[in-house]
């Protein structure tokens, strides 16, 4: 459950900073941010897995290009359903998917090696 709250935590940093340096993706409250990184990690367990599947030809054919697409359109779906966060447009969805994953990358490698080090 920890682990849980911790990523779940990470996740609403990694929003919050891409919302505050990407233009096109506004976060209006606390709230939002919070639910919608629940949003976001929820679509990426549950309906990211269905649509790898049934996009991987595609995905292949672009030689892996059309996995961006679709990070967008899960970062599009999220702040649809998520009142407070929104998404100007699909390219903003798509760079706001890029820079999370990133900022996201960047937040649990430096957490998981402050861990270690603490031991």
């Amino acid at each position: 459950m920890r682990s849980f709250l911790v990523h779940w935590a990470l996740s609403s940093l990694a929003l919050a900073l891409t919302a505050w340096i990407l233009p096109g993706v506004t976060v209006s409250s606390p709230a939002a941010l919070v639910v919608g990184a629940l949003v976001l990690g929820f679509l990426n367990a549950v309906v990211r897995p269905v649509l790898l599947i049934l996009t991987l030809p595609l995905t292949i054919l672009t030689l892996g290009l059309f996995y961006l697409v679709l990070n967008g359109l899960l970062f599009a779906l999220a702040a649809t359903v998520v009142p407070g966060f929104a998404v100007a447009g699909f390219g903003s969805a798509m760079l706001g998917a890029i820079l999370m994953g990133i900022f996201s990358l960047f937040i649990a490698n430096s957490s998981s090696s402050s861990a270690r080090d603490r031991e």
